[in-house]
């Protein structure tokens, strides 16, 4: 599929997923994209665990309403250090470089045929970054940072209308008015 057809209709999906599996030369593929991502200083800080394993697929989907998490085939979990190491400047690019990490992996997820959705923000609340990576025997110097579940969409959706480019974007200098 073409990179800009790609970019241009992957979206974040909620819904159900189907019964159909997600192969692990699949997932492998999907994680190698996130490896191939750009780092901060190349440091390479994210590091990947695979979810497909029924039991724990469930164990973590329960914890949350979404259905998306409760039907996933497989999850892609992020693992970036619990105090990531100052690379420059005393700065740590550890979260950027999960970020860039989760892109490609998006990219790759809607290239094959699936969907997923970015979910962060919920495992900061009630110690669930914690809880989860205990089910898969996460160290103590670790965090799941991001989780990405995944599956073939049940319903049919396209991405969100995203603000036009003149609205967003300028040349040369910053313009705070249409």
């Amino acid at each position: 599929m073409d990179i800009f057809k790609v970019i241009n209709t992957r979206h974040s999906y909620r819904g159900e997923f189907t019964d159909e599996p997600v192969g692990r030369a699949d997932l492998v593929k999907i994680v190698n994209a996130g490896i191939c991502a750009p780092s901060g200083k190349n440091c390479q800080t994210t590091e990947f665990v695979i979810v497909d394993d029924r039991e724990k697929l469930q164990s973590i989907g329960s914890m949350h309403t979404m259905p998306a998490m409760r039907t996933a085939k497989a999850m892609i979990l992020c693992i970036i250090p619990y105090k990531p190491e100052a690379v420059y400047e005393g700065h740590s690019f550890a979260v950027e470089d999960c970020s860039a990490a989760v892109e490609n992996m998006f990219l790759a997820i809607t290239a094959l045929g699936y969907a997923s959705v970015w979910i962060d923000g919920w495992l900061r609340v009630c110690d669930r970054a914690r809880m989860i990576g205990d089910i898969i025997g996460l160290c103590a110097d670790k965090k799941v940072r991001v989780l990405l579940p995944i599956g073939v969409p049940s319903d049919k959706i396209t991405q969100a209308e995203k603000k036009p480019f003149i609205e967003r974007c300028w040349f040369n200098m910053y313009r705070s008015e249409p």
